[in-house]
């Protein structure tokens, strides 16, 4: 039977569709997409996982965290743990993962600024610094300063302030920022020196933004470990990083955007 003019382009319509699902397919296929997995400093973690969810609908492929503070995650690098990018709270660590042969030379770049706050579950207790000179509080959180450079950002302010030999003993430490936090959310510190994105999404409590010039800049760097050298889904991340979806991310819970 003589096809029609009408049955003949539903049939060129339909190879058409067909051609352009298996190209969809193809593109988006399960065994083109792969896993990095990412070391991130712990203020940044809303916000990673935040910009994990776009970067796996851009590209399908998988980010895969582990969480702490930059002092411990660098240990266990330095140790052998199976992580292919850094995403550190410092300059340093990112610096010393080059020097010792852990990391790409050229990969380092600085992917946020951070921001530090005073912070209090009660609305009414932080207006600003003369809060730290309260004679009424008798725990004030930190995150280690050894291992945690926002603790190390928290000592330079109270020290700048005058304040740090009279709270020193009433200083209590959290190995990591998300640790600090949660010691101020449920009441075993009235205060808390933590990141603002971690609060940058709410309204409870109180706080004070910490003026930058009361101690160095929490410049926050990312590099491609020797681990993920070869791996696509890596290098694809930290391009993904410095791009306009995660800078808006990043924006939304308060850091600076990077370089």
């Amino acid at each position: 039977m003589k096809k029609t003019p009408v049955a003949e382009s539903g049939r060129h319509t339909l190879t058409g569709l067909l051609a352009v699902v298996l190209v969809l397919l193809i593109t988006v296929s399960p065994a083109s997409a792969a896993r990095v997995r990412v070391a991130v400093a712990a203020n940044f973690t809303v916000a990673a996982k935040a910009i994990g969810v776009r970067f796996e609908q851009a590209t399908g492929h998988e980010a895969s965290y582990s969480f702490g503070s930059t002092g411990q995650l660098y240990a266990q690098i330095t140790q052998g743990a199976p992580f292919e990018v850094f995403l550190a709270a410092d300059q340093v660590r990112p610096a010393q993962a080059v020097t010792a042969g852990l990391a790409v030379a050229d990969s380092r770049f600085t992917y946020a600024w951070g921001r530090l706050v005073l912070f209090s579950r009660d609305e009414s207790l932080v207006t600003d610094e003369t809060t730290l000179r309260n004679p009424g509080i008798t725990k004030v959180a930190i995150t280690n300063p050894v291992t945690a450079p926002y603790g190390a950002a928290a000592v330079v302010v109270m020290q700048a302030l005058g304040v740090y030999a009279g709270l020193a003993p009433r200083l209590v430490r959290g190995n990591n920022l998300a640790q600090t936090y949660r010691f101020v959310e449920t009441g075993n510190a009235e205060l808390g020196f933590v990141a603002l994105s971690q609060i940058a999404r709410h309204n409870k409590g109180s706080h004070w933004l910490v003026p930058g010039h009361l101690h160095p800049p929490l410049a926050q760097d990312a590099v491609l470990l020797r681990r993920g050298a070869d791996n696509q889904a890596a290098r694809e991340f930290l391009a993904f990083l410095k791009g306009l979806v995660a800078a808006a991310v990043k924006t939304r819970y308060g850091y600076g955007t990077g370089n």
